[in-house]
């Protein structure tokens, strides 16, 4: 469950991480990205560590509101079943290069 949170979290921030201040981005980015505790990313920025978790928990919050009126996370994992179905699909018949290639370019585009 954890893990599952923390990459859903890590999408969010990919995609909707230049409508977060640069605080927010800061301590997402140390949280998340670079795993570190909230003691240690309070020591780093000089203040509490419950400042530093309520300004994750509410970064989380505006980010699954963000997820919730503009669904780009939702959109991005349904591409990708789709691009999942197709390369499924042409590995099991004869497909021209063509074809394979933009399946690899959908990959690339996410």
């Amino acid at each position: 469950m954890l893990l599952e949170k923390t990459n859903r979290m890590n999408y969010l921030f990919d995609f909707y991480e230049k409508l977060l201040t640069s605080k927010q981005k800061e301590y997402m980015e140390l949280y998340y990205i670079e795993d570190y505790s909230l003691g240690e990313i309070s020591e780093v920025s000089e203040v509490s560590r419950q400042a530093v978790y309520d300004n994750i928990k509410r970064t989380e919050q505006i980010l699954e509101a963000y997820e919730k009126n503009l669904h780009l996370y939702e959109k991005f994992q349904q591409r990708l079943e789709i691009i999942n179905k197709l390369e499924k699909r042409a590995s099991h018949e004869n497909v021209d290069e063509r074809m394979l290639e933009w399946i690899e370019q959908l990959k690339e585009l996410g």
